[in-house]
């Protein structure tokens, strides 16, 4: 939910309970269900219509290709060429082939690659060739060629866990940089890693600090998955495998590659060198056309050994050598702040008996749960917005995530980066926000990427597609992915 949203709720708790409002706030909260924007049902085939989708006056929106299932990124080539990625997996554990598809003026789709190691989740082309970041068992940075060749350029990436490596892009030093990550939601192993999947198939699996860390020695007690005992339990603490306790003083050596950050690598290949640290998963990474470097970051959810409430997701501008706070702030807030303090469970306790520094104040706040993904920035004065930097927001997954009381994200919004301000860019038509599946149309569904073509004239939106929230988990639908794209109306 967004702070805007949840400030019109606690208004609305406030003029219902009149004087007895104060007292009774939470419990506006607690009587509602989870709204959540997957938590609907869904009947192919998808129907795609612009006219559902509202941009700004003087914009217009279309569907560019249809029928991609898991698409995950866009992109183009020196020749304006435009090229899409297709995931290969999707959370809910559905498997498919990572491919890197170019998409022909007549609406043909040729194979430039396929992969063996989903997902693929990002993609950059600069020189001649493609960079691909591949998630899946242990992450690697790829380079692939105009007639698909692939080589590895970083290898050994820490991407088993909740997260996967993320889009890489070369910067204003020939340097490749890319993101990674966290293995878990708050540091600390748990039964919700098994629901995930993968602590089953790894069990010694955890989190690794760029740097030395000295802990506070907390540990959390949980149901053991691993066995098949409903009585079993097990203690664990931060940075550690399942089951494996710490204590008060422990060091926990980093090393890099690690989980959680920001490293570059360079385009000859090699052993990738940190960037920065202390990101929950950093998703989106774009050098902004001042030459900063700003990533997105998808914050805490409320679930696990150590949940933490109404995180809000952030985008950062990165500074090189600084730690961002995770896992002991969000936002730049410390999770010991009330407010974190999941209704019913206990108040969030550093797990860091030092910092490495004071996490600095993020370029914005965006939505609890929103899923803030891929990011690009405006370059050209015939688009608009000039500097302004424009996130796809795949949406809440709720309940897994938290309960929320209506649809979070679903959208693509713009961000003036020196302001901190928020707007809504393209967003489906209606009195509600939400995905298609959920309050009718046939318009966008779960936004994960946006980039701009080599002019700057027109902005790509990659749609991953239908995903509902199920009793087990996310339901994703193969086939019903989109990429729509946008341009300024001619004369405006």
């Amino acid at each position: 939910m967004s702070l805007q949203s949840l400030r019109r709720w606690r208004a609305i708790c406030l003029l219902l309970l009149g004087a007895a409002g104060l007292l009774a706030l939470a419990g506006c909260y607690e009587v509602r269900k989870s709204a959540g924007g997957g938590q609907t049902d869904f009947t192919p085939p998808r129907v795609i219509r612009a006219a559902d989708v509202a941009v700004p006056p003087g914009y217009r929106v279309e569907p560019v290709a249809t029928g991609l299932t898991f698409p995950s990124a866009v992109v183009f080539d020196d020749a304006n060429r435009l090229y899409v990625v297709e995931a290969g997996y999707s959370y809910g554990e559905a498997w498919a082939t990572p491919r890197l598809l170019r998409l022909e003026p007549d609406g043909r789709q040729s194979v430039v690659a396929i992969g063996k190691n989903p997902p693929w989740t990002g993609v950059s082309f600069h020189q001649g060739a493609f960079y691909i970041a591949e998630g899946g068992h242990l992450g690697r940075i790829l380079r692939v060629t105009l007639d698909g060749r692939i080589t590895p350029l970083a290898e050994g990436l820490p991407s088993l866990g909740d997260h996967h490596t993320n889009r890489p892009v070369v910067g204003p030093d020939g340097w490749l940089y890319f993101s990674q990550g966290t293995v878990t939601n708050a540091a600390v192993v748990g039964p919700d890693n098994a629901e995930f999947g993968w602590l089953k198939r790894y069990p010694d699996f955890h989190d690794i600090p760029c740097r030395d860390v000295t802990l506070a020695g907390r540990n959390f007690e949980s149901d053991n998955p691993l066995t098949a005992d409903p009585e079993d339990r097990v203690s664990t603490g931060a940075f550690s495998s399942f089951g494996t306790r710490t204590a008060p003083g422990q060091v926990i050596r980093g090393r890099v590659p690690c989980s959680g950050a920001i490293m570059r690598v360079s385009l000859a290949g090699g052993q990738p060198e940190l960037v920065a640290w202390g990101l929950r998963n950093p998703f989106g990474l774009a050098f902004a056309p001042d030459g900063r470097l700003f990533t997105t970051e998808n914050a805490f959810d409320n679930r696990g050994s150590r949940p933490v409430f109404a995180a809000p997701d952030v985008l950062w501008a990165v500074v090189p050598g600084t730690w961002y706070g995770w896992p002991d702030f969000a936002g730049g807030m410390p999770v010991i702040d009330p407010r974190f303090k999941p209704r019913g469970k206990a108040q969030p306790r550093f797990l860091l008996a030092r910092h490495p520094n004071r996490p600095p104040r993020p370029a914005a706040l965006l939505g609890v749960h929103s899923s803030s993904n891929g990011l690009d920035f405006s370059r050209n004065p015939a688009f608009g917005y000039v500097g302004q930097a424009f996130i796809a927001q795949f949406g809440d997954m709720a309940p897994n995530v938290d309960k929320v009381l209506h649809p979070v994200g679903f959208k693509v919004v713009r961000v003036d980066v020196n302001k901190g301000v928020i707007e809504d860019f393209l967003v489906n038509r209606g009195k509600q926000n939400g995905p298609a599946s959920r309050i009718g149309g046939a318009g966008i569904e779960r936004p994960v990427d946006v980039r701009f073509d080599q002019a700057g004239t027109a902005l790509y939106v990659v749609d991953f597609g239908v995903m509902t929230m199920g009793r087990h988990g996310p339901e994703p639908r193969p086939g019903t992915g989109v990429l729509w794209r946008v341009v300024r109306d001619a004369g405006q």
